[in-house]
């Protein structure tokens, strides 16, 4: 079993403790959906290591901050929207690096002159004959 950041490991108790909060805070905060833990086979609650890390900046935003518990909600629902979006930026970049690549190569064709465009279905063959079917589909 392999155990990261976000696999839900700790018990309430445990997470309590970790987070420096009671657990009937965390309860509440689960109701609120400030912090949402998974949950084990007969229903208990199960705190990831984020999870701890999320019920810490709860904590600060509310007690250090000043902010009531609608706006902390408010905070990190825009924050995860920011790492969503972060992310999307870093798959269309990739996309963007790859597509850049791509045409490089394509240009690099053409100007050797080895770029062959085909309008046509097409298929070489082991000579390097191109063959071009020019009649209907086979039924099958």
């Amino acid at each position: 079993m392999r155990i990261d950041i976000e696999t839900p490991v700790y018990v309430i108790s445990i997470a309590a403790e970790l987070s420096g909060m009671h657990p009937q805070t965390l309860r509440q905060y689960d109701r609120l959906g400030l912090v949402t833990p998974g949950r084990a086979g007969g229903g208990g609650r199960r705190y990831s290591a984020r999870d701890v890390a999320q019920l810490r900046e709860v904590q600060r935003l509310s007690q250090d901050e000043g902010v009531n518990l609608a706006g902390v909600k408010r905070i990190m629902e825009l924050e995860n929207a920011v790492d969503a979006l972060r992310a999307r930026v870093s798959e269309l970049t990739a996309d963007l690096e790859r597509a850049r690549a791509d045409l490089a190569a394509t240009e690099a064709q053409y100007a050797s002159g080895t770029y062959r465009r085909t309008y046509l279905p097409a298929v070489v063959d082991s000579q390097g004959t191109t063959i071009v079917h020019w009649g209907t589909r086979p039924t099958r």
